[in-house]
């Protein structure tokens, strides 16, 4: 039996969430001990898309397979008892025996939160980035509309990732603002790795003056890392959810 569960954490205690064989904490490793209990055998799950150190998850997707006869009440409540307050389980299904957790999302959501303040806060220091700047918001949204659609995003791409093509589609990005707190929706078809990041600390040099909003069309075309901004601390970014034709 194969079985697909939305997972919910704070990623602020986690180092990521791939297993590492180092054994230190990670998303996945509490996720398939509490699985394996369920299980009463080793579980090995498998993600929609890995998270770094310091990223929050609203819904990540996991699938594992199984022979224990359990029903879904067992897996989601029974997996959430052995969870850490700091991570847990929001649904379970039952899927197809070709379904994957991450080949099969054909695009997927994250969110960034900054909070633009005069003045720090102690409570959202864990869940957003920091930025007492007053931000350009005009200029940011200008900016935005060199992202979307298919593009070579090397320019945004991280050193070790490891993706085939750089060649992405985004859907839409939306910069929201309500009070002091900033959110950017974005959602494509694929990320590459710390492309949300980097997208978000090109886009602060805009909105801080230093560079205008065209700018950024010559760094996506630049194609070099190099010329883009500093990447974004990791405890604003979300992994909203993925999206399936399965559900």
């Amino acid at each position: 039996m194969k079985l697909a569960l939305g997972v919910e954490y704070l990623g602020t205690n986690f180092h990521g969430w791939q297993l590492q064989k180092s054994g230190i904490r990670t998303v996945q490793l509490v996720v398939e001990d509490a699985l394996s209990i369920v299980a009463d055998c080793p579980v090995r799950v498998h993600c929609s898309g890995r998270t770094d150190s310091g990223v929050h998850a609203i819904e990540q997707v996991i699938h594992f397979e199984t022979d224990a006869k359990r029903d879904n009440k067992a897996w989601l409540f029974g997996g959430n008892v052995n969870l850490p307050r700091d991570v847990n389980f929001k649904w379970v299904r039952v899927v197809g025996e070709d379904f994957h957790a991450r080949f099969n999302a054909y695009a997927r959501q994250y969110h960034y939160k900054i909070h633009n303040a005069t003045v720090r806060s102690s409570l959202k220091a864990s869940h957003s980035l920091w930025e007492p700047r007053e931000l350009n918001i005009d200029a940011m949204n200008e900016a935005i509309q060199y992202l979307i659609g298919e593009h070579d995003f090397s320019a945004f791409r991280g050193n070790l990732c490891q993706a085939k093509s750089p060649i992405k589609n985004i859907e839409y990005i939306e910069l929201n603002k309500t009070g002091h707190e900033l959110t950017l929706n974005i959602k494509a078809n694929a990320f590459l790795h710390h492309m949300v990041r980097n997208i978000v600390g090109t886009l602060m040099k805009v909105g801080r003056g230093e560079r205008s909003a065209d700018w950024v069309k010559q760094v996506l075309d630049s194609k070099m890392r190099k010329e883009a901004g500093a990447t974004a601390e990791p405890q604003g970014l979300y992994f909203v959810k993925a999206f399936y034709n399965e559900f």
